[in-house]
């Protein structure tokens, strides 16, 4: 009996093996952006550095936020890491996502060909897209659209809306191109065609800096270029997941440690963090960062602004930040 029961253990053990696991690997998967995978900050600096402090492996499945989310309510993530307040506040409504936590943010940049043939270069976001839709029906410019559903589409459709015009309509127009696809890859063909598109400022510099693209970030001032991201666990009640190692997650990353890895990443190779942590300015509770912040990535709830809704603080000992709406 004691030789049979040695054969079987040993018979597992090397078929965790054999699919690459040790026996005792507990594995986290994060469905999220593009954008936090494309930079490189999720795999070469949290994933290790969370590993080396809990043991526990990030395993990540990068799309949009839209397809994250829908990936996460079919249960194949214990949480998401994404960056489009509207969708996330969907995906905590039905009953999918609780304990979010925001933890860090960058800004969007608009960019395109050095010779700038729409002339939007300075100009706040809502007048350059205007200057955009005008040059592009005349023939001189060109705009490319991620058009996937993710936080970079939502914040691009919202900038439409916010100039005045139906992002359904602009789709049909000639100059309006779409990928349906990732940052890095709408960066690519962006680059190749000479034309306009929205992005994050990380993966721009990245790709930049990499010598991928021949593009200017010629719009990149402005409260409404502001990209909060935040981690939402997936809701135990809902699917059978890895709720308390994603509670760990969202404490390391809003912890001291992991706030100083994400403010430091990209620093030495781009010249500026391609993140910054968001944890200090909101416990300092003042200056425009934490107003645009609070303005741009907190949540109504029952007369304060929340990055978490008291109906979706699930029980952990997780704290959230809020402030009375005005």
């Amino acid at each position: 009996m004691k030789k049979l029961l040695i054969v079987v253990a040993a018979v597992i053990v090397a078929g965790l093996v054999w699919y690459g696991l040790t026996p005792k690997e507990r594995v986290l998967t994060i469905s999220t952006t593009t954008s936090l995978y494309d930079t490189g900050l999720l795999e070469d600096a949290i994933a290790p550095a969370f590993k080396e402090k809990t043991g526990i492996t990030l395993r990540f499945i990068p799309k949009g936020t839209g397809a994250a989310i829908q990936d996460a309510k079919h249960g194949l993530a214990d949480a998401i890491m994404v960056h489009a307040r509207s969708k996330e506040v969907e995906f905590l409504k039905e009953g999918y996502g609780v304990n979010r936590k925001v933890f860090a943010y960058n800004f969007f940049v608009i960019v395109g060909p050095s010779d700038d043939p729409a002339g939007i270069r300075g100009l706040n976001p809502i007048d350059a897209m205007k200057k955009i839709a005008e040059a592009g029906r005349e023939g001189k410019a060109i705009w490319v659209s991620r058009d996937d559903g993710s936080g970079t589409n939502v914040k691009e459709i919202w900038l439409w809306e916010s100039a005045g015009f139906n992002y359904k309509s602009l789709r049909n127009e000639s100059w309006f191109r779409a990928t349906g696809t990732g940052m890095g890859k709408t960066l690519l063909y962006t680059s190749n065609t000479k034309a306009y598109t929205l992005s994050d400022i990380g993966t721009y510099l990245k790709y930049r800096k990499d010598g991928l693209i021949n593009l200017e970030a010629l719009v990149n001032r402005g409260e409404e270029l502001i990209n909060v991201y935040s981690i939402i666990i997936v809701n135990p009640e809902k699917f059978s997941k890895d709720y308390s190692g994603a509670v760990m997650l969202a404490k390391w990353l809003t912890s001291q440690e992991g706030q100083k890895i994400i403010g430091q990443y990209g620093k030495k190779e781009y010249g500026t963090p391609l993140f910054y942590p968001a944890v200090d300015v909101l416990k300092k509770g003042s200056g425009t960062a934490f107003e645009w912040i609070v303005k741009y990535g907190f949540i109504k709830d029952d007369g304060y602004m929340t990055e978490c809704p008291k109906d979706y603080r699930y029980k952990s000992d997780l704290s959230f930040f809020e402030v009375p709406w005005s």
